[in-house]
């Protein structure tokens, strides 16, 4: 199948606006041949001076000829406004409709497929990337189609008057052209890829260092603490120089080439004048000397243009990998639990994967590398409390976010009340499981309306109780307007306890079966962790609870506590007899009951002193 180029692309996305592109380009043909026209009025008044010098008292019609060139350029400018308008209007609607396609895209696609990518290569993608296509459609595009037709007008005009002066003048146009061509070919394209990938690794080793930033500043510790962030900049840095000093060379030739038209003219001039001086002669160098920075000017906007190609096709590129993705499987029948019980059948998952298709076979990704989960298995029944613990990167996040389907399994299956979460429609699946994370967000919105974001139709009534439920009446007596006053607006700012309490009301109004709490008070202060606690026994109760701890003495009463290390369950059971067991949780539950009762012991001290 052959491939479309970056024009026929883009064109897909611009619907009825796709005649404003093609109009532009007519017009923008129509300003670049109408700007050739003063030249020849300038070619004639030229002419008529000549031929009365030194009399220039019988130039007649020389003001008409002026006036005329300033009219065809005022044609040609208002023409040219009239194509960029007819591109700008196109190009902003093909633009916004990437922008459309990519983020109802992103939002289909499973986690595991976001954060292969990364927040910063995703965002600049759907920024930077649609960026580019508006710049090369809006300004790039029209100015193509009058670079081509410009040297077809001044080709008329090179060897309309004095074809060996026009042959001279062409020159160095074919030594430029030359030139550009080894400038702007696949090494080129090969090296706009590996700029653009350069530019991506920096933005996503950007964020990540942004996200570390109370580390860095709690510690002491420099920009050089993140080696990859360091190495993502040292990295751009050796290819934009060893780019630039490979580029020297080439560009000064181009340089010479297209600024030495005046050098042919001028041996051209000396040749053909050896037999006397003749006013056509002289006219007609005159005027090439006039006309020929044009082609300089022309040719330059042609290698930008291959430049801005190069740059349009590797954002094309981007936007098509990511929109190559595939969303999860979705299921056309309305499946429905018959309970609310979890069960996990032999779940294998790995984060270095080629690609996330949400089938139901596919094996690990060809990176290799230890899964994040490995044949797990384990059943919850309705109604249970379970706990997941275990060091950090054992996988008890993974298997959470794989029981709301924030990705598939490439191994295994996962069942909510005995049929696999992939035959459930996504809405039913929705409704049935809810989630409190350990460091949930709130939007700039309401209180009220990001509340209701759990139930569209929700009455004030009910938020009103969800949120009490949540102990959220102290935040809510301190906001200006109440449930309607706006987070992140006129100066209202919540901390990280407050909003998880808000987030906790929002689990309240949705009042799924299944509840997942992923740690929920990790971030919050004394004060904030009693309430958050208090809110989460209210949202509890009578639900399949899903829970991740590393605060031991929050899960003593779970029914079923499990142990995960390198993906794997390692040890199961109740907390009673998990200690009893003398294995690893045993070990972990000494270890947390020694740093509880050394920091009472260091409280008391400090107290003394």
């Amino acid at each position: 199948m052959k491939k479309q180029s970056n024009p026929s692309r883009l064109m897909g996305y611009a619907g009825g606006y796709r005649i404003l592109t093609y109009l532009s380009w007519v017009l923008s043909v129509m300003s670049a041949l109408l700007a050739l026209v003063p030249f020849w009025y300038i070619w004639r008044i030229i002419h008529d001076i000549l031929e009365v010098s030194p009399d220039f008292s019988r130039v007649g019609d020389v003001t008409r000829y002026g006036w005329s060139a300033v009219l065809f350029a005022v044609i040609s400018i208002v023409v040219y406004i009239a194509a960029l308008m007819c591109s700008h209007i196109a190009a902003f609607r093909v633009a916004a409709n990437i922008r459309k396609e990519l983020m109802r895209h992103i939002a289909a696609l499973p986690i595991g497929v976001t954060e292969k990518y990364g927040s910063g290569k995703l965002r600049r993608t759907v920024n930077s990337s649609s960026t580019a296509t508006e710049t090369y459609l809006a300004h790039r595009l029209p100015d193509k189609a009058g670079a081509i037709a410009t040297p077809i007008g001044l080709l008329f005009l090179l060897l309309a008057f004095d074809w060996r002066l026009g042959l001279l003048s062409l020159v160095p146009v074919v030594l430029g052209f030359l030139i550009m061509m080894k400038m702007t070919g696949k090494d080129m394209a090969q090296r706009m890829e590996q700029y653009q990938n350069a530019l991506s690794d920096m933005s996503n080793e950007a964020v990540e260092y942004i996200r570390g930033v109370p580390v860095v500043k709690t510690f002491g510790q420099t920009i050089y603490s993140f080696k990859r962030f360091r190495g993502a900049i040292d990295n751009y840095e050796k290819w934009v120089i060893a780019y630039t000093k490979g580029l020297r060379l080439p560009m000064m030739f181009y340089t010479t080439a297209i600024n030495g038209v005046f050098a042919f003219l001028i041996a051209g001039g000396i040749i053909f004048t050896r037999d006397g001086v003749t006013n056509e002669l002289l006219l007609n160098l005159i005027f090439y000397i006039v006309i020929t920075p044009v082609i300089g000017t022309t040719l330059t906007k042609i290698m930008f243009m291959s430049g801005d190609a190069m740059i349009v096709g590797d954002a094309v590129n981007r936007i098509d990998e990511v929109l190559n993705e595939k969303p999860l499987s979705e299921s056309q029948v309305n499946n429905v639990p018959n309970d609310n019980g979890v069960t996990l059948e032999h779940v294998s998952y790995s984060y270095k994967v080629d690609n996330t298709d949400g089938g139901r076979e596919g094996g690990l990704g060809r990176d290799g590398g230890n899964n994040a989960l490995n044949d797990v298995s384990l059943r919850v029944r309705p109604g249970q409390v379970v706990a997941l613990v275990g060091a950090s990167g054992g996988g008890k996040t993974t298997l959470a976010n794989i029981i709301t389907r924030f990705f598939d399994p490439q191994k295994g299956r996962i069942l909510i009340g005995n049929i696999d979460i992939r035959d459930i429609p996504k809405a039913t699946l929705m409704n049935k499981v809810s989630f409190v994370f350990q460091n949930s967000r709130l939007i700039k919105a309401s209180v009220l309306e990001n509340v209701r974001m759990a139930k569209p139709d929700a009455t004030r009534e009910e938020i009103a109780h969800a949120l009490q439920a949540a102990q959220c009446q102290d935040i809510i007596e301190k906001l200006p307007d109440g449930i309607d006053t706006v987070v992140g607006g006129e100066g209202v700012y919540l901390s990280g306890g407050e909003q998880q309490r808000i987030a906790i009301a929002r689990a309240i109004l949705k009042n799924a079966p299944i509840l997942i709490i992923d740690e929920a008070t990790a971030f919050a202060d004394p004060d904030n962790e009693v309430r958050i606690q208090r809110a989460l026994s209210s949202l509890s109760k009578g639900k399949t609870v899903i829970m991740i701890a590393h605060r031991l003495s929050s899960i003593t009463d779970a029914d079923c506590i499990y142990v995960l290390q390198d993906g794997e369950i390692v040890e199961s059971g109740t907390h009673s007899g998990l200690i009893e067991r003398k294995g690893i949780f045993a070990r972990m539950w000494k270890n947390y009951s020694e740093a509880a009762e050394w920091k009472i012991g260091k409280n008391e001290k400090e107290a003394k002193a």
